[in-house]
């Protein structure tokens, strides 16, 4: 049986190629944390945090964090554990947006220069 770190909602296997402490650092990386969140979550400094994840970095080839989690995960030494989860909402993403309840940013409307406009009318009138 192969040894497993949990943390959150991301599994990482061991003797993958990455230290425990490396891995439990690289959990954390891929649940969005923060070098001093996760000096907390390790009761460790956030220094050490940084060593851990560029040692990580190093070992697999990467040069930023976001590569690192898409490395591990590419190398199956971390996966999500709801990776069916993961599967219906890429899906949904890809059936289009037909969804009633999506709101789409609309551009904003140009009501300053009417303004503009009305007070230089304005101005004229007080003049005539």
């Amino acid at each position: 049986m192969e040894s497993t770190i949990t943390s959150g909602s991301w599994k990482g296997f061991l003797g993958r190629g990455l230290a425990p402490r490396e891995l439990e650092a690289l959990l954390a990386v891929a649940q969005g944390m923060t070098a001093k969140e996760i000096a907390r979550l390790m009761q460790i400094t956030p220094g050490t945090v940084a060593n851990r994840i560029e040692n990580a970095m190093y070992k697999l080839g990467v040069h930023r964090r976001a590569a690192l989690v898409a490395e591990a995960m590419k190398r199956q030494i971390i996966s999500p554990m709801c990776i069916l989860l993961a599967g219906l909402i890429a899906m949904h993403a890809a059936m289009g947006d037909t969804d009633p309840m999506r709101r789409d940013r609309r551009v904003p409307e140009r009501r300053i220069a009417q303004v503009r406009i009305i007070r230089k009318a304005e101005s004229f009138d007080l003049h005539a």
